[in-house]
């Protein structure tokens, strides 16, 4: 008797890890968010449900996305958590979302969700071009502090200046996808040309420039607001610098991939994505939301960025996106750092 209730017992407790590991669904989750911050989402998200595993597949933005094209007959992704709203319009305009209305997306201030009734993608943050300017370098080298976009292409700046690759970085795409809308088609090709002769370097990273500035390695870096804010508070020497003709800004979205096998967990990580508690978490990397309400005041965010921020046409960015692609790597590619 003994041994065939140890055998019942066995069997039992076998049954038992078999069903919770079916309970556990892992979803594999393609990002740009900063890699420091995956492991705070997860952890945030696995507080109220633990029984779904994220599994973070991580690059900058012109990789997700050109991984994500690339996958299209074979998509390997379940959810789009953190990745540029003009790359998720080109996947919308291939037919690679899974449209769907989050729980609470009613709260979301309006601009920062797809038109569509459902959605196709929805907000969660919004990051803004600005100028991450060393002043102790500077004064190294000379220099004076630009005003304006047109003035980093003062002869003064050569070699002082590095932004970063549109087609590997989002805040790369922004920015050169701003410049053609504030100064038109040829202006802005002719603007990037003559900015061109003073770049040092173009990263694979839209943080990076800003980082190289701080750390004193660059006087000046294209870059995002709140990583010079971060970097400034962190003590850095940094002037951040909101060129008067405006900024170009782009927002992180999350999306559902179409076709995948593991829908119901996908929906509920993106009901969670819209909450006032996600809204919250992203604050402390980002200081624009998507939920009204929640954003504070960032140390040294500079004053007018907001104000500063350009009439996106989002639409033109997106549909558009690989014509300028390929006319900025024909035209600028051979300072590019190796990937």
């Amino acid at each position: 008797m003994k041994r065939k209730a140890s055998i019942f017992a066995a069997a039992a407790a076998g049954v038992m890890l078999a069903t919770s590991a079916a309970a556990e669904t892992e979803l594999t989750v393609y990002t740009a968010v900063e890699a420091e911050d995956l492991a705070r989402y997860a952890e945030k998200f696995n507080e109220s449900h633990p029984d779904i595993k994220i599994n973070w597949v991580r690059d900058s933005t012109g990789i997700i996305t050109a991984k994500l094209l690339a996958e299209r007959d074979n998509p390997q992704a379940d959810v789009v958590w953190g990745l540029a709203a003009t790359s998720l319009l080109l996947l919308k305009s291939e037919g690679m979302l899974e449209a769907y209305a989050p729980a609470g997306v009613d709260k979301l201030d309006a601009k920062f969700v797809d038109g569509d009734n459902p959605p196709a993608w929805v907000g969660m943050d919004a990051w803004v071009a600005s100028v991450c300017y060393n002043t102790v370098e500077a004064e190294k080298n000379g220099l004076k502090p630009p005003s304006s976009w047109k003035d980093l292409t003062d002869p003064m700046y050569a070699g002082h200046v590095i932004m970063p690759n549109p087609n590997s970085s989002g805040t790369g795409f922004l920015d050169v996808s701003s410049w053609l809308q504030l100064f038109g088609e040829e202006g802005g090709w002719e603007y990037m040309d003559a900015l061109h002769e003073n770049i040092a370097r173009y990263t694979h990273s839209g943080s990076k420039p800003c980082k190289l500035a701080a750390a004193g390695e660059i006087p000046i870096g294209v870059s995002f607001a709140f990583r010079g804010a971060k970097s400034k508070a962190a003590g850095a020497p940094l002037e951040i610098i909101v060129p008067s003709e405006g900024v170009g800004w782009d927002m992180e979205a999350t999306a559902i991939v179409a076709g995948t096998a593991n829908l119901d967990a996908a929906k509920t990580l993106v009901d969670f994505t819209v909450t006032k508690e996600a809204n919250e978490m992203y604050n402390s990397g980002y200081a624009v939301v998507a939920y009204p309400g929640v954003a504070k005041p960032v140390e040294h965010f500079p004053d007018g960025l907001l104000d500063a921020m350009i009439d996106n046409d989002f639409e033109f960015a997106a549909n558009n996106r690989a014509a300028i692609l390929k006319e900025w790597q024909s035209r600028y590619d051979g300072k590019s750092e190796a990937k």
